[in-house]
């Protein structure tokens, strides 16, 4: 849930913290003073996409913080939080909470902060998609476009296995096709690549280059035009350190490793310390002397007796370098070559037997694309009754008695342009959309009896904002532990309406952090915490908490400006009254 917000300079609201409990939460305060900039900052923590003009007059850039808690989610959703914050390289606060900051500059780019590392907006989007849900009046003319009213029925029909099974074989059938519609077209063309990927191939195997054979071609090369002066050197070079007694000439050893041994005889026959450990440390230098020798055997042993093979590794080279010169820059290039064209190879088939192979291939996995479409498509008709149901009864205490939500699911027909229809068990040719076949449209009527038409042309703004609350009562239990913020979700109703929707709210806020931005005093009534944003100094907004007096003044103002009369307090009073026996009874 969200434990504290940080406004700063953002709108009419100079400098402002607010914290938040478990509950119902209200926002109330006077026209302008800057309620929706509470909103606006959570939109923004939300990696809305960021507007300078909202940074206050005078300062350079605002900034929101907000503290989140993860306690009272699902497991599910709390994994998924840790993954993100994983992800990002974020880290938890001591007591466990997590702080998102978003700041908006005047002249230059936002900025997004989380857990204490810098991240991308949409790093913020992720994360708080598990953690906040907003509603205001856009999202209310959102809910007006199929895409979203089809994923509040998938959100209450629990479809998330079978729309992923769906989209992974539609995926793989659209790869498919587009592959056998490529191949088929683009025969000759495909044939002819064909045909120069088999030839290089053959000269490459003819040649059969062994990985890093240039290289060491080089080498061998370079050892062979050298043979005799290497000889010599590696020659004298043992004999310096090495010789045998055949070498002495005046009977004195001349070699490196008799002298160090003369050397450290000498240094051994004394009984001084400090020569002892000389004599150790050119006993080491003698092993490491010992060694060169022995290597210098090696190598001497290991040159050829001629340069004979010199003018076929010449050859060799001559052959490899044919192969560089057309395919890469070296033979281990030349190789990744061979491996990548033998595997375009094997999809530039274009013999009959391989196109009626991929054209079987794409009967069966169109058979696969239908077949789960159609589990998908039974499961929202079937849940397109029980929220159609459920949805018309909380309109019904929504001061709605009378009004009548339908779900309809049908089938979207393909197009007379659709490049890939699909072919149902029924033998209907339908759409095949990134989420199914299926249009879901919610249609509305306020009066029972008359005509259902869809909900963009039936619903007015007040009782669109019922729908919506009434979708989100229904749709609460896939969410629990989140927070859900409503900004004047209660715009164009009054009376008996605005009682049932603070009702509706505080139930909601049984299972739900719920914060509401209201003018209406009978949903504040039924607030646990009550905010007031107000004008202070200079103009500025603070958000301030109320306490049991405060709140009767307040709602006394909201009830009818009211809010130093002794009429309008007691209004006020049993209005609070009221709405707490009703949520006791409740």
């Amino acid at each position: 849930m969200l434990a504290e917000i940080r406004i700063q300079s953002l709108g009419a609201i100079s400098a402002a913290t607010a914290e938040f409990d478990k509950g119902l939460t209200v926002l109330t305060g006077e026209t302008g003073t800057g309620k929706t900039m509470v909103v606006t900052s959570l939109h923004l923590l939300g990696g809305a996409r960021a507007d300078a003009s909202r940074v206050r007059s005078g300062a350079d850039r605002a900034v929101v913080e907000g503290r989140f808690t993860t306690a009272d989610l699902d497991p599910v959703t709390a994994a998924q939080i840790d993954e993100i914050l994983d992800a990002s390289g974020a880290d938890r606060d001591d007591d466990g909470s997590i702080i998102a900051l978003r700041s908006v500059s005047r002249g230059g780019p936002s900025r997004a902060n989380l857990g204490g590392r810098s991240v991308p907006a949409k790093s913020l989007t992720t994360f708080t998609n598990g953690l906040l849900t907003l509603h205001g009046q856009n999202d209310q003319l959102r809910l007006m476009r199929f895409d979203e009213q089809r994923a509040a029925l998938d959100r209450f029909a629990g479809v998330e296995t079978k729309l992923e099974r769906y989209k992974k074989v539609r995926n793989e059938w659209q790869i498919a096709r587009r592959d056998l519609v490529d191949r088929t077209n683009r025969a000759r063309e495909l044939a002819q690549e064909a045909d120069r990927l088999k030839f290089a191939l053959t000269e490459i195997d003819g040649v059969d280059p062994a990985p890093g054979e240039d290289e060491t071609l080089v080498a061998d090369i370079r050892r062979l035009s050298e043979l005799d002066a290497l000889r010599e050197a590696a020659a004298g070079a043992r004999a310096a350190l090495s010789a045998s007694m055949d070498d002495v000439s005046d009977g004195e050893p001349h070699s490196a490793t008799d002298t160090l041994g003369r050397a450290i005889g000498l240094l051994q026959s004394t009984d001084d310390a400090t020569l002892a450990g000389l004599a150790r440390q050119l006993t080491e230098v003698l092993t490491v002397v010992g060694d060169a020798a022995r290597e210098l055997g090696d190598f001497l042993a290991e040159l050829p007796g001629d340069a004979s093979s010199l003018e076929s590794k010449l050859a060799r080279q001559a052959e490899l370098r044919s192969l560089t010169r057309k395919y890469a820059a070296d033979v281990d290039g030349v190789l990744r070559w061979a491996a990548e064209s033998r595997t375009r190879l094997a999809q530039l088939d274009v013999s009959e037997e391989a196109l009626g192979g991929l054209a079987r291939r794409v009967e069966e996995l169109a058979a696969q694309v239908a077949a789960a479409a159609g589990e998908l498509s039974k499961a929202r008709a079937k849940a397109a009754k029980g929220l159609a149901k459920a949805v018309t009864a909380e309109l019904a205490g929504l001061a709605m008695a009378d009004a009548d939500f339908t779900v309809t699911v049908s089938t979207m027909p393909a197009r007379d342009d659709d490049t890939a229809p699909l072919r149902l068990p029924s033998g209907e040719l339908a759409h095949a959309g990134g989420d199914g076949v299926d249009l879901v449209e919610f249609g509305f009527t306020a009066h029972r009896g008359t005509d259902v038409l869809p909900l963009n042309k039936s619903a007015s703004g007040g009782e669109l904002s019922r729908v919506m609350l009434a979708l989100e009562v229904v749709l609460a239990a896939s969410a629990e532990g989140t927070t859900m913020v409503f900004d004047e979700v209660d715009a164009g109703v009054g009376g008996r309406a605005a009682v049932q929707i603070g009702r509706r709210l505080a139930r909601l806020a049984r299972s739900h952090q719920v914060i509401v931005v209201t003018h209406l005093p009978q949903v504040a009534a039924y607030a646990d915490t009550h905010l007031v944003v107000e004008s202070g100094r200079n103009g500025a907004s603070e958000v301030r908490r109320l306490d049991d007096e405060q709140r009767v003044a307040e709602l006394a103002r909201m009830l009818a400006g009211l809010g130093e009369s002794d009429t309008g307090r007691a209004h006020a009073r049993e209005l609070l009254a009221a709405a707490g026996q009703d949520r006791i009874a409740t």
